[in-house]
């Protein structure tokens, strides 16, 4: 499935973007604020597409303009990662390459899969989370409408650490009122 916004493909991951995962995601300033290890090689990206990124509703953020991908966006259902989700709800996580910060390409992202969960999933409410100190995430979630719900403490990450995550929520009921 491949869902379009005004610059956006939201597509699948394929094997062929490996090269381009990688060059965003050996950053350091991108992994390791979201809780993921920076990838060390085009092979560690494929093993990222092949796992990881191959979940069902998880989409390469593509830019039109190149055909590129240069973030990835996704709809998780694990019911048991937050306090308080059902299974009637779901989480959007995100991330974006360094070159494409603060241009509103992610919230853009994150409107078409709130689209996605209210209106094809029929989802009641979507989550939303950031680590302290991820400022850019909370941004974007406040750009989306989403209002802070909790703050869970020592919190593991894939890095093997420990850290303060703070969650949003955004209810269809909000999502639909903004709309209006």
């Amino acid at each position: 499935m491949t869902i379009e916004t005004k610059r956006l493909l939201l597509r699948p991951w394929k094997d062929e973007d490996a090269e381009d995962l990688y060059f965003y995601a050996r950053d350091p300033r991108v992994g390791p604020m979201a809780g993921w290890p920076v990838h060390t090689s085009p092979a560690d990206s494929l093993q990222a597409i092949r796992s990881v990124l191959s979940q069902p509703e998880t989409y390469a953020v593509v830019l039109k303009e190149t055909g590129k991908p240069v973030g990835s966006v996704g709809i998780l259902f694990e019911i048991s990662r937050i306090d308080g989700m059902t299974d009637q709800e779901a989480e959007i996580g995100y991330w974006i390459g360094v070159p494409y910060w603060g241009q509103g390409l992610i919230p853009e992202a994150v409107e078409a899969l709130l689209f996605r969960c209210f209106r094809q999933l029929d989802r009641e409410a979507v989550w939303c989370g950031y680590y302290d100190g991820n400022d850019k995430s909370r941004r974007v979630q406040e750009k989306c409408g989403f209002q802070f719900h909790h703050t869970e403490y020592d919190q593991p990450t894939l890095l093997g650490d420990r850290r303060t995550e703070h969650f949003s929520c955004l209810t269809k009921e909000q999502w639909e009122t903004a709309r209006a």
